[in-house]
């Protein structure tokens, strides 16, 4: 050692530093890529996230490789650098050397190189892919060799060898989704944690309720039937005899029956029935991502929803299913969300009691609960026990509610102002 100049030690050293720092910044980089990226980037063809992706499915090799290697490089430029601090200073130069050495190790192999691995993870780790694949290949029988001894003493310790894939729960999606940022456009957003939430609503949710629903009964007199017909609010109606929860007869198409108006002697009570379709009935706990995929596998596009006793409760479609996702899209004769909320000057908000909670909450980021009621009029009489009187105050879920109008046992509408909360250290929410 004594006979090799110091600069070709210098320069020894210095490479030595630059190989601790890409070993750092490798594994700091393969680390933090992103890893839907890198698959969606391997399946394109590129080599090097191809290359990154195999290294990361051997995550214990992959560590093993770095480690060994940097810990290598680590002792050599110590070793060196004491060997050029005795050079120059004597017994003292041991002590200078480690100082400096550390110093120089932590800026320049550490510190900076797995900052900018971190912030550049894709470029650094496809382009240092490609350098250890080559060191895993040449490495191979001592990497084997040390995984060996690290299972081994894992299962001494009683840990598990085998690292479990890892999988996205629904709410790291709908992370991923929030924070795709100008990647994604918002209305596209939107529709992606729509169809997530499906899974979470039932029709019972979503449906018409059962004194919505146009129905027929065949045993009116005929000018009753045709008169029903013509004034139709919808395109479907339920055909049933006596009574719509006892004897359900069919679902009519409209149309279908202005077809068979054309032949008036053929348009009959019997033809009527024989041309509605056979009723299709849900139950009203089956969620809208299963009842998506029953609509499709049985053909049907329309459905009664019923509860556990098979009493109607309403009626839903595969449209309100879709609008759940991309928002409202068809006309109807139900008001929308938007024409049972009024807005005034003084922040307070007039209500509808046939409003949807749901809906109430997605408009104005409220949490009223879901699990009882549908509607704004059901949840203020769940809280209240009773039917109120006009006038009446109460709050529910940090709202001040006061009943504006009564009719026909059901709440009309209300007025609901957010009531301010004061936190212990004095701020207002």
């Amino acid at each position: 050692m004594d006979s090799i100049p110091l600069s070709t030690l210098f320069i020894t050293l210095a490479i030595l530093l630059i190989l601790s720092a890409f070993f750092s910044s490798s594994e700091t980089a393969l680390l933090s890529v992103n890893r839907y990226r890198m698959r969606f980037l391997a399946e394109k063809g590129h080599r090097g996230a191809r290359k990154a992706e195999y290294l990361l499915r051997h995550t214990d090799k992959l560590l093993s490789l770095i480690l060994i290697c940097n810990n290598l490089v680590n002792i050599i430029a110590s070793a060196l650098a004491t060997i050029i601090g005795m050079r120059l200073y004597g017994d003292a130069g041991v002590a200078i050397a480690t100082g400096a050495l550390t110093f120089v190790m932590l800026i320049c192999s550490e510190i900076y190189p797995k900052t900018v691995a971190a912030v550049y993870p894709e470029k650094i780790a496809f382009t240092a892919s490609h350098i250890l694949s080559l060191l895993m290949k040449l490495s191979t029988p001592i990497v084997f060799f040390m995984n060996m001894i690290i299972k081994g003493l894992m299962k001494l310790t009683g840990l598990q060898t085998e690292s479990k894939a890892h999988s996205l729960s629904p709410e790291e999606l709908r992370s991923i989704v929030n924070e795709s940022g100008k990647f994604i456009p918002s209305a596209h957003q939107e529709m992606l944690l729509s169809i997530l939430d499906l899974e979470e609503v039932t029709v019972d949710d979503i449906m018409v309720p059962r004194n919505d629903i146009g129905g027929i009964d065949i045993d009116d007199d005929w000018k009753s039937i045709m008169r029903q017909l013509n004034h139709a609010a919808h395109s479907r109606v339920v055909l049933y005899k006596g009574s719509m929860d006892e004897n359900v007869v069919g679902m009519l198409r409209v149309r279908e029956a202005y077809r068979l108006m054309l032949d008036k002697n053929d348009f009959t009570k019997e033809t009527l029935v024989r041309a509605a379709d056979e009723v299709y009935f849900i139950p009203e706990s089956t969620s809208l991502t299963a009842q998506l995929v029953n609509f499709r596998n049985n053909k049907e596009r329309i459905g009664l929803v019923v509860d556990e006793y098979g009493d109607i409760k309403g009626l839903v479609t595969l449209e309100d299913i879709l609008e759940e996702i991309v928002g409202e899209f068809t006309t109807s004769t139900t008001p929308s969300i938007d024409q049972e909320v009024m807005p005034q000057s003084d922040g307070s908000v007039i209500i509808e009691g046939s409003a949807n909670i749901r809906d109430i909450n997605k408009l104005f980021d409220w949490h009223l609960s879901t699990e009882g009621p549908r509607t704004f009029n059901g949840l203020i009489l769940e809280h209240l026990e009773e039917i109120p009187e006009e006038g009446t105050i109460c709050q529910i879920d940090g709202l001040e509610i006061m009943i504006l109008e009564v009719s026909d046992n059901m709440i009309k509408q209300a007025k609901v102002t957010k009531v301010q909360q004061i936190l212990p250290n004095n701020d207002v929410i």
